[in-house]
């Protein structure tokens, strides 16, 4: 099997949505301080971007979440 097939494999694994899932949100932490940084500036479009950035991390991680609960719904199934 050639590395492409396998990384393709690892992506849509339980172990890979968990990957990402930590990925997405260790994001988080440049989001936060990049409230931080807007509120003691009090740049209000700084804050709009945070937010819509913090918006985007929360989708990503819902989604993420979906398909590991697939995943484990699919395992009862087979099971």
């Amino acid at each position: 099997m050639s590395a492409i097939k396998k990384a393709k494999g690892f992506k849509k694994s339980k172990a890979g949505t968990y990957l990402s899932i930590g990925t997405t949100l260790f994001g988080a932490v440049s989001v936060v301080k990049q409230v931080k940084q807007a509120r003691g500036e009090q740049d209000t479009l700084q804050l709009v971007d945070a937010v819509v950035s913090a918006a985007a991390i929360v989708t990503g991680v819902a989604l993420l979440v979906r398909e590991l609960r697939r995943m484990n719904t699919d395992d009862v199934l087979a099971g």
